[in-house]
């Protein structure tokens, strides 16, 4: 239970600093680096949660396709601010097999609430303690947001982050992979 409290603050925390400065309270940055590199060519491990519409959905229902796996809170500066690039890009490249699948680390109305805001065009997965314990499985045992995760077409993670992610970023990992 105090691990959940713990863990919990630190989400609050980066909502309010947003994911960097997250990183200079409780870590250093090589730390966050350093757990997002060990999870290059893992593969990419299945889950199950329910979206916004209490539906349960695995993460392997997109296999075959390149999967930018986003873990992200309402509350979250960062988060927010890559919300947008996220839905611009399922737009553009969703036809060529590029699937985003968020996991919402929040309450189901803030996020169908956020969802509508913003037109997220892409599944949206919902959870709490079980939402970050599949994030601490994809390498955050920091509890960052946003922590984003990019799996190949045969489901190896070529990419993981902690932080706000950059469209020139997103394109760089992507982009060869489509």
């Amino acid at each position: 239970m105090k691990s959940r409290y713990i863990a919990y603050i630190m989400l609050f925390l980066a909502g309010l600093w947003g994911g960097n400065e997250l990183v200079k309270l409780f870590s250093n940055a090589e730390e966050i680096t350093a757990a997002a590199q060990a999870q290059l060519n893992h593969h990419a491990a299945n889950f199950s949660l329910q979206d916004v519409e209490g539906n349960k959905h695995e993460f392997s229902e997109w296999d075959g396709k390149v999967r930018v796996l986003n873990f992200w809170a309402t509350w979250c500066p960062p988060c927010r601010k890559e919300t947008p690039m996220f839905v611009e890009m399922q737009e553009q490249l969703g036809n060529r097999g590029l699937q985003f699948v968020g996991v919402a680390i929040d309450e189901k109305q803030k996020v169908q609430d956020f969802m509508d805001t913003f037109g997220v065009n892409y599944p949206m997965l919902i959870g709490t303690d079980d939402a970050i314990e599949v994030a601490k499985q994809y390498g955050n045992r920091f509890g960052a947001l946003p922590w984003t995760v990019i799996v190949n077409r045969e489901g190896m993670i070529v990419h993981a982050q902690g932080g706000e992610m950059t469209r020139q970023k997103a394109e760089s990992v992507i982009q060869p992979l489509l």
